[in-house]
């Protein structure tokens, strides 16, 4: 039997009901999911995030990041472009599909401008280049989770 989706749930795919807007911006810290391979990355990337009072979700591929979508949506994506198997571009092409409304910050470490454009064109948030400078990174954050905000609304 398919789970029955509330009024409020603003994913058009999801499967998951998410708390109204007001909700999740009053009773807790923004959810950022970093999907990077490299292990030393998703650990320095969490330590800046959590002391900048988001919570973290970490994933070391892009395949495990969107099978956890069907168990919790976050509220930010912050994908490495370059990753084996599935890269940052396919999440970003998945989320466009399933989430379009979910920002999501490219990063890498090999600046390409028709890259950097292209990504752009296609909605993501921020596109920043490693190293990452953590003022950056969590300006953007904010950035993004505030203008997704803007696309919510209310029940009628």
């Amino acid at each position: 039997m398919p789970m029955r989706r509330a009024a409020w749930d603003v994913s058009p795919l999801s499967s998951r009901p998410r708390a109204p807007p007001n909700a999740r911006m009053t009773k807790r810290a923004p959810l950022i999911a970093v999907v990077d391979d490299e292990k030393s990355v998703r650990a320095a990337l969490a330590r800046v995030l959590r002391a900048s009072e988001f919570d973290v979700a970490l994933y070391g591929s892009a395949e495990e990041f969107l099978r956890s979508l069907e168990r919790e949506i976050p509220d930010c994506v912050v994908v490495d472009f370059q990753m084996p198997g599935l890269t940052g571009r396919d999440v970003q092409q998945a989320l466009a599909a399933c989430a379009p409304t979910l920002p999501l910050i490219m990063v890498t470490a090999h600046d390409h401008g028709a890259l950097r454009d292209e990504v752009l064109a296609d909605g993501a948030a921020a596109y920043l280049t490693k190293p990452l400078r953590s003022d950056k990174l969590v300006d953007a954050i904010a950035n993004s989770i505030r203008g997704a905000a803007s696309h919510i609304t209310a029940p009628q």
